[in-house]
């Protein structure tokens, strides 16, 4: 389930436009306006990106550079702030943990336990790893329209599913607990109230 766009557009607005709001939240906004949900998606793929020298680390310079390419224009202050707001233990440079924990934003402890308890139900061979081996049992594609028409196989139906939390400029077929997470954490930023994403999740994946 994806996150409405009108409802991710104004959400973002709301939060770029906030006086008090935090850099991060800002920054996160503008990613989404951006790429949407497949922002979110590929966060730990931007940090590799944003990282010149494959340290694992960026720097002030790295982390300005990397947000520019990607479309991203950042004041100074807001640069500074962002920086300090994402390198929680202030060495200076931004560890991928610190880059994947910040950018995700926040996802309570119950919405996180129903995304594990999903992403567990689709591995079938508990490797931490969904591929299309593991829909064979898991994803019914008999009712799919392309699949009816003859337009696509059964594998192409199943790909296309697992499209859906991969990272969307780099597709490989797999989908990690990581890129798992980043998804939902892309559509739970727009659900304000619980009940509602576990609804949502509880619908969604026959918990």
């Amino acid at each position: 389930m994806d996150i409405n766009p009108a409802d991710l557009r104004q959400h973002c607005q709301k939060e770029i436009a906030n006086p008090t709001g935090s850099a991060v939240d800002k920054f996160r906004s503008k990613i989404f306006l951006r790429k949407g949900t497949a922002g979110i998606k590929s966060i730990g793929r931007m940090f590799k990106i944003f990282d010149d020298d494959g340290n694992r680390n960026l720097s002030r310079e790295e982390f300005k550079k990397g947000a520019t390419e990607r479309g991203i224009k950042l004041e100074e202050k807001e640069m500074e702030e962002l920086f300090a707001e994402i390198d929680k233990d202030s060495t200076g440079f931004i560890e991928y943990e610190e880059f994947l924990k910040a950018l995700r934003g926040p996802m309570s402890e119950s919405r996180m336990d129903l995304v594990k308890k999903a992403f567990k139900k689709l591995d079938e061979t508990g490797d931490g790893i969904v591929t299309d081996q593991d829909l064979v049992k898991k994803y019914d594609i008999k009712h799919h329209p392309k699949y009816k028409s003859g337009e696509w196989t059964a594998t192409q139906c199943r790909r296309s599913f697992l499209d859906t939390f991969d990272i969307q400029d780099n597709p490989d077929g797999k989908v990690t607990i990581e890129e798992f997470i980043n998804y939902y954490s892309g559509v739970s930023i727009s659900i304000d109230k619980d009940a509602y994403f576990d609804l949502m999740m509880r619908n969604a994946w026959n918990l």
